[in-house]
């Protein structure tokens, strides 16, 4: 009996060889605090790859310095991260996985010293610091960041990019009317609130013509926030202007209480996939294969993306093989020593 999970996909011209992806899941781990990957990166996506996961996508690297998360996030802000990249790729390239990596900009959430900016100046909370509110040179600046972030990503030799767009960092700033109070024309309306993703998307693809995915928070669980209908639209919008895959999270704009369950964002994913008619990626305590099984042979999203039980577990594939009865393929170098 074929198994959905363990079904090739092709998007574009990127075929991935099941329907497990490695979730883009900040590690914190560059600790020389100018982006650059440490040896522990290597050991941490090389191992899922050699553990069989289709598509292996890397956590948020800032498009700018400015844009970090922390300083201790990855980047790609730099022709100088392109070739340490490249060889985190063919390493995984190496085990039959495909790449993508997931570009950011932190917005109001940049934990890191000195300003920070964002659509409005509105602080995360009581905590959190006061952001600029952004120029309309620091838009045109952040959006040709984004463009030479997918450039560098090309010219490391990644097979997908995803553009972050959610859990309330800088573009899901822009796109959601809790985060955004601007009245000018990158805000006031849903259509001039989408307007900074759309020219991110735009710019991204005059350089970048393989498969593009975008992360969004399609829930923000609040009175007057975005809701998985808004997405539809949204989606919609995305799907025109050439994005391929909905990677659909949630929450994270603002402060908010969530209740979270198995599965509680795949909802989301259905809603959009079948409404947008678009592929969708679904996250958010997926742990076993029956349960990606079940996801997938419903309809309900076209990619698992795996997130802490990939932590827990590197080899996930090969249990959610056995729970399903099916056999998977061991990498070359392992099938060598294993004759």
């Amino acid at each position: 009996m074929t198994r959905a999970l363990f079904t090739p996909i092709t998007i574009k011209n990127v075929t991935i060889k099941n329907r497990l992806v490695m979730s883009p899941m900040c590690m914190y781990s560059a600790t020389n605090k100018e982006g650059f990957l440490e040896d522990f990166h290597f050991t941490h996506y090389i191992s899922r790859a050699v553990g069989q996961i289709g598509l292996i996508m890397l956590e948020a690297t800032a498009v700018t310095k400015q844009g970090r998360i922390s300083e201790q996030d990855l980047g790609i802000w730099h022709d100088n991260h392109i070739d340490p990249l490249k060889k985190l790729v063919n390493g995984i390239h190496q085990y039959g996985a495909k790449t993508a990596i997931q570009l950011a900009h932190a917005g109001r959430k940049a934990n890191i010293s000195g300003e920070i900016i964002a659509p409005s100046a509105i602080p995360f909370d009581n905590q959190a610091k006061t952001p600029k509110e952004m120029s309309n040179n620091d838009i045109t600046d952040t959006i040709e960041a984004f463009q030479h972030g997918a450039r560098r990503a090309k010219e490391a030799g990644f097979d997908i990019i995803e553009i972050h767009s959610a859990h309330g960092y800088l573009i899901n700033e822009f796109l959601s009317p809790l985060t955004n109070k601007r009245n000018d024309a990158y805000g006031g309306t849903k259509e001039k609130r989408y307007r900074f993703l759309h020219e991110v998307i735009l710019a991204i693809k005059e350089v970048w013509d393989g498969p593009l995915f975008v992360r969004i928070s399609a829930h923000e669980y609040q009175n007057g926030g975005l809701t998985p209908q808004d997405y539809i639209e949204y989606a919609e919008w995305m799907k025109k202007d050439g994005v391929d895959l909905i990677d659909v999270s949630s929450g994270a704009v603002v402060p908010a209480t969530i209740d979270v369950y198995p599965g509680y964002q795949v909802p989301f994913s259905e809603t959009i996939r079948n409404g947008a008619k678009i592929l969708t990626g679904a996250v958010g305590m997926i742990t076993s294969g029956q349960q990606a099984e079940e996801i997938l042979k419903n309809n309900r999203a076209d990619l698992i993306f795996i997130g802490r039980e990939l932590l827990r577990n590197p080899y996930f594939a090969y249990e959610a093989a056995s729970q399903l009865n099916t056999d998977i393929e061991a990498p070359v170098p392992y099938e060598r020593g294993w004759k």
